[in-house]
């Protein structure tokens, strides 16, 4: 159905389409919220319901999210510019972000009028006309078919702003449900505090919903870690070139669901062909450019010949292991090279680890300096020590 509706809607990947499913999404959202809001709004002038009238204006807030969620993606797809080199996709997040505060906004208001309503009981309307509750439950339907439009179109193009949009079309389903049952109450029971008791178990679940969805988008905003099967991804893709030994030093950047940047240094056997070793970059880089990542490699030649460096490279990679095992943290080898003097020999390689080491830089480069100089006194270890962005172990020479 989409399909009929939204250009282009079976091909997510590009970035002109995120923006249509968008724009969609939100200018439903606008029209639906609105009508809500009305029909609420009547309900709860005319039953003097407290919480319909509340929720009639949380369709009302709603209704600014939809804006919100309109012009957000209609920013998003502008393209790249001098000032903004790298596309405004990221405004997508801010989007969400103010989604998410408005969502917690409305619990925290929600929550106060609950218990301020507890505190003065209104005069009990038992007078309630059942078309009334009729009504009030068939916008519910709307909620749901705004949360499910919403998921389906938020997986579609992976979108956060939409998934935030169905969070908060649930809260809405379940705040209309709590206004419903509680007219019910208080028709046939005059129960007075039935709409603030069960507004505030509403509100605390709008408010914490709200709040774990501003920690998810300020963990995209500040530069959260790419999703461990994404990485891997990239990972195994690169690694799957015939000529390519290994890999480290991946970076990963993203400024949007689909504009990913990514650095990363490919070891190839020194005695390959240059030529030849510089082309296969090209088309990796290539490659990885037709889905939309922009990849940049560092190419590092390794010896892979010569018998009594790949002996010695094998002994220190035990080392390296045995420094993982015992402080149970991801230590990696990598550009292993030897260069042998008349007093001594250099051994030159970099190790990766992550922050999740207890030790400091200077604490590991004693400790393998140590190890290594027990294989042999004239060994003169010269070590980088790089502080990987990501956990898994996946740069160590094979």
């Amino acid at each position: 159905m989409f399909s009929k509706i939204i250009k282009d809607y079976n091909e997510p990947q590009r970035p002109e389409v995120r923006v249509r499913v968008g724009r969609f999404a939100g200018i439903v959202g606008i029209i639906s919220n609105i009508l809500l809001f009305a029909v609420k709004l009547f309900v709860g002038i005319f039953t003097s319901s407290i919480s319909a009238i509340a929720d009639s204006i949380n369709n009302l807030s709603d209704t600014g999210s939809n804006v919100i969620t309109v012009v957000g993606y209609s920013m998003s797809g502008k393209p790249a510019d001098k000032d903004h080199p790298y596309g405004h996709e990221r405004i997508e997040y801010i989007s969400s972000l103010i989604i998410a505060i408005f969502i917690g906004f409305f619990g925290v208001e929600m929550l106060i009028t609950s218990i301020e309503t507890i505190i003065t009981p209104p005069e009990v309307n038992k007078d309630i006309d059942l078309a009334l509750i009729i009504i009030m439950s068939a916008t519910i339907l709307v909620k749901i078919a705004m949360a499910v439009l919403n998921v389906k179109l938020g997986k579609h193009i992976n979108s956060q702003t939409l998934m935030a949009s169905a969070i908060d079309s649930v809260g809405d389903v379940f705040a209309t449900l709590a206004v419903v049952v509680g007219m019910i109450i208080t028709k046939y029971t005059g129960f007075v505090y039935t709409d603030a008791i069960i507004g505030i178990i509403i509100a605390a679940y709008i408010i914490v919903m709200g709040i774990r969805l501003v920690i998810e988008t300020s963990n995209k905003l500040i530069g959260q870690a790419p999703d461990a099967d994404f990485i891997h991804s990239i990972i195994t893709k690169i690694k799957s070139y015939e000529g390519v030994l290994g890999i480290h030093d991946l970076v990963i950047h993203t400024y949007g669901e689909k504009r990913c940047f990514a650095t990363v240094h490919v070891e190839i056997d020194a005695d390959a062909n240059v030529m030849h070793s510089h082309d296969l970059m090209d088309i990796i880089e290539a490659d990885f450019l037709k889905d939309g990542i922009n990849l940049v490699i560092h190419m590092d030649p390794v010896s892979v010949n010569d018998p009594e460096t790949m002996e010695l490279r094998a002994e220190c990679m035990v080392i390296v292991s045995e420094l993982s095992s015992e402080y149970s943290s991801p230590v990696s080898l990598h550009d292993f090279r030897v260069v042998k003097g008349i007093t001594h020999t250099n051994i030159i390689f970099d190790v990766s680890v992550t922050n999740e080491i207890s030790l400091t830089n200077k604490q590991i480069v004693e400790l393998l300096t140590e190890k290594i100089k027990a294989l042999n006194p004239l060994y003169n270890l010269v070590l980088t020590v790089d502080r990987d962005y990501f956990s898994e172990r996946f740069g160590e020479e094979e």
